[in-house]
C-alpha cells in the first residue's frame, strides 16, 4: 500500500470514528428532550398504547394549551426575560469593572480580595441563606430607616431589588465566576492599550469604557449569556425572594400539584408535565439557537476554555 494511500486511510478512519462519537454524544444528550417532546405530544387514546416509541397517532397540543393555562405561562414567562436580562445587563457591568480592577490595578489586600471573590465560587449559597434573607427582609442601608422612622428596615421581598441590589453590587448568582471571566480576559490584552491611552489623558475609568471594554466583547457575550441562562433557571433565589410574582421556574416545581388536582389519571399527569417542561425549555433553545455562533466564538476567546 502507498504512502498516499495510508494517509487516506487515517484521515477516513479519523472521520468516520469523529462523526460516530459526535453522533453518540448528540444522542445521549438530545435523547431527554426528545423524549419529552414526544410525550408531550400524545393523546388520551396513545397513552396506554404499547405499541408507541416515538411518534404518537393521536398528536396533539391540548396537553400544551392545558398546562399553559395551569402555569399562568405567558405571565411567568414575561416576568422571568424580564428579571433574567435585568440580571444579565447589571451583573455585565458590575463584574467586567471588578474584574478590570483586579487584572489591572495594583493595590494593598488585591490577593486577599480575589481570594474571597473564589470563595463565592466554592461556598454554596445554602449556607448564607438565613442571613441574606433576614437583610433584605429587614433591609436598612446604614441603619438610617430605623433612625428616622423608628421601624426595624423596609421589606424588599417579592420585589426585584433584591435582584438588582445584588446585581449591582457583583453578589449575584454566580457573580464570583463572571469575574473571574473578565479578570483573565482583562489580563490578556497588551498593556500598550492602557499606556496610550494614559499618554492622550485618559484616567482609569475614561480607560475602562473607551478602550479596555470595546475590546471585551467576547467575555461579555459569554457573561451576559451564562448570567440569562442561570438567572432563567434559577429557583434558589426566586424561591427565597419572590412570593407572589410569578416565574417559569417556580410554576414548574408548583404544577406537579396543579396537575394532580385536575386529573387522577397519573399517566396523563405525567404528560403534561412533560409538556411543561418542554415549554420552559423552549425559549432558552431559541435564545441559543439566535446566539450560538457568538457564543461559541466567545467562549473560546475569553478564556475560560483550555
Amino acid at each position: 500500500m502507498s504512502a498516499s494511500a495510508i494517509i487516506r486511510l487515517k484521515t477516513w478512519s479519523w472521520r468516520v470514528f469523529r462523526t460516530v462519537m459526535l453522533t453518540g454524544i448528540a444522542y445521549v444528550i438530545l435523547y431527554p428532550i426528545l423524549l419529552k417532546v414526544s410525550l408531550a405530544l400524545r393523546g388520551r387514546a396513545d397513552i396506554y398504547d404499547q405499541t408507541i416509541i416515538w411518534f404518537p397517532k393521536h398528536a396533539t397540543f391540548d396537553n400544551f394549551l392545558f398546562v399553559i393555562d395551569r402555569m399562568k405561562y405567558w405571565e411567568a414567562l414575561l416576568n422571568t426575560v424580564s428579571l433574567s436580562a435585568m440580571a444579565a445587563i447589571l451583573q455585565t457591568a458590575a463584574c467586567a469593572l471588578a474584574g478590570y480592577g483586579f487584572a489591572r490595578l495594583k493595590y494593598k489586600g488585591q490577593s486577599i480580595l480575589f481570594l474571597l471573590v473564589i470563595f463565592t465560587i466554592i461556598v454554596p449559597p445554602q449556607t448564607i441563606m438565613i442571613p441574606t434573607y433576614l437583610h433584605f427582609r429587614y433591609f436598612d442601608l446604614f441603619g438610617l430607616v430605623e433612625l428616622f422612622t423608628g421601624k426595624p428596615g423596609v421589606n424588599l421581598l417579592d420585589t426585584k431589588w433584591p435582584f438588582i441590589l445584588t446585581s449591582l453590587t457583583a453578589t449575584g448568582l454566580k457573580n464570583g465566576l463572571y469575574i473571574y471571566i473578565f479578570r483573565q480576559f482583562f489580563r490578556s490584552l497588551p498593556n500598550e492599550l492602557e499606556e496610550a491611552s494614559l499618554v492622550d489623558g485618559a484616567g482609569v475609568f475614561k480607560t475602562f469604557y473607551r478602550v479596555m471594554l470595546p475590546n471585551a466583547l467576547p467575555a461579555i457575550v459569554t457573561v451576559v449569556l451564562f448570567s440569562f441562562v442561570w438567572q432563567y433557571n434559577d429557583s434558589f433565589y426566586v424561591s427565597m425572594y419572590l412570593m407572589e410574582t410569578k416565574v417559569l421556574s417556580m410554576q414548574l416545581a408548583a404544577l406537579p400539584g396543579l396537575l394532580a388536582a385536575d386529573a387522577p389519571d397519573h399517566a396523563l399527569t405525567s404528560i403534561r408535565l412533560n409538556a411543561g417542561t418542554v415549554l420552559v425549555i423552549i425559549p432558552i433553545v431559541i435564545f441559543y439557537l439566535l446566539l450560538q455562533k457568538q457564543f461559541v466564538e466567545s467562549v473560546e476567546r475569553s478564556g475560560i476554555v483550555g
